[in-house]
């Protein structure tokens, strides 16, 4: 099999504690819940992508733990070619501790483990993956040059290149907009780029418009119950969403990102694969857990 998606990211371990609300600095609370479940971003995205219907590869790295071999054996469960997610000796797996409070809103710390092996080099190794491919995701998960030599390496090869630029700190290096076909922040991370305070459609396309006067091709900010706001040189959308009881918001990102890949690897228009994402999103919103609450495309409406 050839895979037709190829995710370039971090695997985690997720360790879920669940809250009344979210603690403030100092605070001690009593949590009502604990669970372990597989994530990281690019886990996610793969596992999203797979179940929505692309066939998918993992390039990555975890520990040579218990937590990693779960992982993998996860993701090759999922159909997923997971030869190029390598085990880096003497390191733990990626985790992520999660906190859900009651009314889904999370709150996350990562402690990168096997995700910060990912080398440039590690990535060459498995170069024959990207040749193959017709889209190849990134995150921000992973170091940072091996995000760029993804980056590169897959816009010299004229594959459709998503940078979902998560987690963001910062702006992004100005070389790298011009590698990207399609750029999907949320709100906060639309911010943290731009400077542009994001909470509405308006304040979206002006962060968008500001992304594609730094060399952007087109973007679209997720924008949870608010839809998604899409924008290129021509032309911007706003695409609402029905709404939902949240439960957890967990890797609702991560599914929007897969499904719009599986559905562009397909070759859906731009507004369905906007539309597979946002429906596969707002059902794994309304189900706990990172990969766990990632819809299957029978699921989905026709």
């Amino acid at each position: 099999m050839q895979a037709k998606v190829v995710v370039v990211g971090s695997l985690n371990m997720d360790l879920i504690v669940r809250t009344p609300r979210l603690p403030v600095g100092g605070e001690t609370l009593a949590g009502h819940g604990f669970s372990t479940a597989p994530g990281g971003k690019g886990a996610n995205q793969a596992v999203a992508a797979a179940r929505l219907g692309a066939q998918v590869a993992m390039i990555g790295c975890v520990g040579d733990d218990a937590y990693g071999a779960e992982l993998r054996a996860g993701l090759i469960a999922e159909g997923i070619d997971c030869r190029a997610v390598m085990s880096a000796t003497g390191v733990p797996t990626g985790i992520a501790a999660i906190l859900v409070d009651d009314a889904g809103q999370n709150a996350i710390i990562i402690a990168a483990g096997g995700n910060a092996e990912l080398t440039p080099a590690r990535l060459t190794a498995h170069d024959a993956l990207l040749q193959a491919a017709d889209i190849v995701i990134a995150q921000l998960e992973v170091p940072l040059p091996t995000v760029e030599a993804t980056l590169y390496r897959a816009h010299e090869l004229g594959r459709t290149v998503i940078l979902n630029p998560a987690p963001a700190t910062g702006p992004l290096p100005a070389h790298w907009y011009g590698l990207v076909d399609y750029l999907i922040p949320n709100e906060s991370e639309a911010a943290l780029l731009t400077g542009i305070q994001v909470d509405s459609p308006q304040s979206a396309l002006l962060a968008a418009q500001r992304l594609m006067e730094r060399g952007a091709r087109r973007v679209l900010v997720t924008l949870g119950s608010q839809g998604v706001l899409y924008a290129d040189s021509t032309r911007h959308l706003h695409l609402p969403v029905d709404p939902v009881v949240a439960v957890d918001t967990t890797a609702a990102g991560d599914t929007f990102v897969g499904g719009f890949a599986a559905a562009l690897a397909a070759g859906q228009s731009l507004e369905a694969a906007i539309g597979l994402g946002q429906q596969a999103a707002a059902l794994a919103v309304t189900r706990p857990g990172a990969q766990p609450s990632i819809p299957y495309r029978h699921e989905l409406p026709a």
